[in-house]
């Protein structure tokens, strides 16, 4: 149990390297595309190699039905809040004030992430622990993303290292209440929440990591990570 938890703390480092990388030296586009195009290549990888054959092979559609339903739903709805956070964040911001909006928006993202974290090792070692490098790989991006927005603010880099670990802690959180609450569900509980973990990483990948490395112009390279992300990671899974 103690190696799950050393897990999870991965991607709190990663998020916390990520913002000092920014904080000294700032990355160019291209780089942060490539990240992002690796990691959703590595969560697409679990999902397609290690979580949807276990939810199949289980054979509960309505479980299945209603945890995909429920995740789709719950996604939408975060992103449909947090947006409009932002939005009025935005409206009323004033120089040296917190980016509200981006800030509210990840903490409830990298929450659920925690859980999914949770949701991984549920199904298994092998896809906590694959997951638990995607994961680092998409925090690693956020930090770098947070201490761009919080540029403008001149905050100290003290206070940037402080958001930054108060976003770790929601992390580590969401996944300590998903390895505690999901260790002892039944099997058609636990297929329910499987479900719901797919629909939310599915979400994570096409809705996030994929629309944000889109969002600059991107090399063929750039593009070709995605693919090299999901291949690598199908390997390990083969062979782990």
């Amino acid at each position: 149990m103690i190696s799950i938890y050393l897990y999870a703390l991965i991607p709190v480092v990663s998020i916390l390297l990520g913002g000092i990388t920014g904080l000294f030296k700032t990355p160019n586009a291209g780089f942060r595309s490539s990240v992002l195009h690796f990691a959703g290549g590595v969560v697409f990888s679990v999902v397609a190699v290690e979580l949807l054959p276990d939810i199949i092979k289980n054979h509960r559609p309505i479980e299945v039905g209603i945890g995909f339903g429920l995740g789709i739903a719950t996604m939408l709805a975060v992103k449909y809040f947090s947006e409009k956070f932002q939005k009025n964040a935005e409206k009323s911001a004033v120089k040296n004030t917190l980016p509200m909006g981006l800030l509210v928006a990840l903490a409830i993202d990298l929450l659920i992430d925690g859980v999914l974290l949770g949701v991984g090792f549920a199904a298994g070692s092998t896809e906590g622990i694959l997951l638990s490098i995607a994961l680092a790989l998409e925090t690693f991006s956020l930090g770098l993303a947070v201490v761009l927005a919080c540029m403008d603010s001149n905050f100290s880099k003290q206070k940037n290292l402080i958001i930054l670990l108060v976003l770790g802690a929601c992390f580590f959180v969401g996944a300590v209440l998903g390895i505690t609450l999901l260790g002892g569900l039944s099997q058609e509980w636990l297929e329910l929440v499987l479900s719901f973990g797919l629909a939310a990483l599915l979400f994570l990948v096409t809705e996030e990591l994929l629309k944000e490395a889109h969002e600059e112009k991107e090399t063929l390279l750039q593009t070709s990570m995605f693919f090299v992300g999901f291949l690598i990671f199908l390997l390990v899974g083969m062979v782990v």
